[in-house]
């Protein structure tokens, strides 16, 4: 009779652990489409056997742990890529914008340069024409408004990036301190001798997503708790303890701040990787190269010019007269050039000072020459350009962007490739296949009726003995 209930039990134990299998892959199965869900399996372990009439008979199985299919290898490279993709795709919509701006279209600032040396050269056909002076002081301030155009826009580029910072700030933080909180839910599930899978999946999604977003970085401490840092070494998650980061508005600046236990550090690009890196170079290191270069050539065209027209005459006999302001001079000293795009203006209040003629008593009125001396000025090189001419300089400028723009493409898609290819690798060895699932299901179903009739049979023999005894 003993033998019967040690039975009775093995088949208990059976019929429960297929259904527990069962259960196992019904979760696997409704996760099936839950972005980072790790495969999980029931690990089945044997009851100790006992000595019964001199052998030893199994009492019957358990389930004694459901185990994770993950690879840390692969984890760790998806972590890795998401950084380089996060810091290309940062840095993706902000260069569009740059190459919308320095377009090499037919209605560029190339164009409106063009234009205004083009019309002192019409005005060297017909020196004394009204008309012809007055549309050369109608294409320089047309090339002035070019420079305030694309100072603006830059300036908008700008932003748009500490926006788009502002917006992304809010959602970093909920990750961070979810991690913090998972932290302490998978070691308090785990201390007791159970597996966290499901918190251990999410964990991990949260690390590469912040690892795309700041290129944070992830490691373990002695209680199997995640710590998080930025690249530069400030923490992010030290066990239970989530820090927070701050845009800090500063003038018409925004700062990153890091608040650590009280105590706030700023946040530079060197503690940055990912998109958070990509916006922020594009915003402190990009518009300001280029915003710097654009200057330069407002700089420029606006000294030369204003050089070769002061020493000329307009027909009122005024002569000194500047065509652009501010008044600059060469050679520049350092910095000279600041802000010379967003402030340059045409100075000229009246078509008759426009100096076409060359400084003498008495002007002339079919005298040329100073205007076109003026008109070359477009095909001039300046040393402190580089040796460019003023559209070869802005030439140089567009090439950059676009140079910039066609890497960040060919980047971006590389990375999105690598991340691709990581995942796939990542499913096929820890992610759910419904094949497999359905064979596993069918295998259990069987072990599951099996024991049912196992049982069955158990329940009949005992009977028999019962009505033996009566």
């Amino acid at each position: 009779m003993a033998g019967l209930f040690t039975a009775l039990n093995a088949g208990r134990t059976s019929l429960e652990v297929n259904q527990k299998s069962i259960e196992i892959i019904g979760n696997n199965i409704s996760n099936i489409n839950t972005e980072g869900y790790s495969r999980q399996s029931a690990v089945l372990t044997p009851y100790p056997s006992m000595n019964f009439g001199g052998f030893f008979i199994g009492q019957g199985v358990l389930v004694s742990d459901v185990r994770r299919d993950h690879d840390t290898f692969i984890t760790d490279q998806l972590q890795e890529k998401s950084i380089e993709f996060g810091l290309q795709s940062g840095q993706a919509n902000p260069l569009a914008e740059l190459e919308r701006i320095f377009n090499v279209t037919e209605d560029n600032l190339a164009t409106e340069i063009d234009s205004y040396f083009d019309s002192w050269q019409e005005l060297s056909a017909n020196p004394s024409g009204l008309v012809e002076r007055d549309i050369v002081i109608q294409r320089g301030e047309l090339l002035s408004e070019s420079f305030h155009s694309i100072t603006n826009d830059l300036n908008s580029v700008r932003q748009n990036i500490n926006d788009s910072i502002i917006s992304k700030v809010d959602d970093v933080n909920s990750r961070i301190t979810e991690i913090a909180e998972l932290n302490t839910r998978i070691f308090n599930i785990e201390i007791q001798g159970q597996t966290a899978n499901s918190a251990r999946d999410r964990r991990d999604v949260l690390a590469k997503d912040l690892a795309s977003s700041l290129g944070a970085q992830t490691y373990y401490d002695s209680k199997g708790m995640m710590a998080v840092q930025l690249p530069g070494g400030l923490p992010l998650v030290q066990g239970n303890s989530a820090m927070s980061i701050e845009a800090v508005p500063n003038g018409q600046e925004l700062d990153l701040e890091l608040s650590a236990g009280g105590v706030t550090r700023t946040i530079g690009l060197n503690n940055l990787g990912g998109e958070f890196f990509g916006l922020v170079n594009i915003r402190d290191v990009v518009i300001p190269g280029l915003k710097d270069n654009l200057d330069q050539l407002s700089y420029g065209i606006t000294t030369a010019v204003n050089t070769a027209h002061a020493a000329g005459s307009g027909l009122d006999n005024s002569t000194g007269l500047n065509f652009f302001t501010p008044n600059l001079v060469l050679p520049p000293p350092a910095n000279a050039w600041k802000d010379a795009a967003r402030n340059m203006g045409v100075a000229l209040t009246d078509s008759s000072q426009v100096a076409a003629a060359a400084l003498s008593a008495i002007v002339a009125p079919g005298d040329n020459r100073n205007a076109l001396l003026i008109a070359n000025l477009g095909e001039t090189t300046l040393p402190f350009l580089g040796s460019d001419t003023f559209n070869s300089y802005y030439g140089k400028m567009t090439a950059t962007v676009g140079i910039m723009t066609n890497q960040n493409t060919l980047s971006l898609g590389g990375s999105e490739d690598a991340m691709v290819q990581l995942q796939n690798l990542r499913d096929g060895l820890a992610g759910v296949s419904l094949d497999e699932e359905m064979i596993s299901l069918i295998q259990f179903q069987r072990g599951f009726e099996s024991s049912a009739k196992f049982l069955s049979t158990i329940d009949e023999m005992m009977a028999s003995l019962m009505d033996l005894k009566r």
